[in-house]
């Protein structure tokens, strides 16, 4: 079966054409697995990022997160979004590997966000020290952003970069986190804040939430 014709696409095309790629090689098309992971490695690569902190280690999970992709074409479900399904097997990748270093440990209930579900699963990061590479930026106020963002919780980190990294519309998000889309809502208003919080009022125009009744 020959994949679909690949375009250049906004951001809800392009989860479509990721779903029909993503098709097409669950029916044995390599060419089109090879077409998925070009369309899609920079998400896989700022979604570990976020996560790893370490650039080095974020794109081999990357890498790592594309192969179990592969492996597991079969167990794809015909119709299934693409872009929720992957962003989880990244995620769990990365967390996979954060708990092999003893770097994740979920949190008590008592230590969790003010209006975070009973049943919502909420990891930390141990040593939290490790930050997307703001020394590698000349731009000044770029480093500050990522330094910044280096203190927040993986929880927060993970959430802003499928939001405003990825461009996931809260629909996504919720379908990657399998959280209901109020949580995404409110994840996001709480980790934007915190953010802020650490860098100052001079930030405010840029973190600003677009509109936080939703989109998805």
């Amino acid at each position: 079966m020959k994949a679909a014709p690949v375009r250049e696409y906004d951001d809800a095309p392009m989860g479509q054409e990721a779903t029909q790629l993503m098709h097409a090689v669950k029916h044995g098309d390599r060419a089109a697995f090879d077409r998925l992971v070009e369309r899609t490695r920079t998400r896989a690569f700022h979604l570990a990022h976020a996560l790893v902190g370490s650039r080095d280690d974020a794109m081999e999970l990357a890498q790592e997160a594309f192969l179990k992709i592969y492996r597991s074409r079969d167990t794809y479900k015909d119709g299934e979004p693409f872009l929720p399904w992957f962003q989880r097997v990244v995620r769990n990748t990365c967390f996979s590997f954060l708990r092999s270093k003893g770097r994740l440990r979920a949190r008590s209930v008592s230590d969790r966000a003010p209006g975070a579900d009973a049943d919502d699963t909420d990891y930390e990061i141990v040593d939290d020290g490790a930050a997307p590479d703001g020394k590698v930026l000349a731009d000044e106020r770029a480093a500050a952003f990522h330094q910044a963002f280096a203190t927040l919780s993986s929880r927060d980190r993970e959430i802003l970069a499928l939001r405003h990294f990825q461009e996931c519309s809260y629909k996504e998000i919720a379908q990657a986190l399998a959280i209901p889309e109020g949580t995404v809502m409110s994840r996001l208003f709480h980790a934007r804040r915190r953010l802020r919080d650490v860098l100052g009022a001079g930030f405010g125009d840029e973190i600003e939430g677009d509109d936080e009744g939703g989109d998805g």
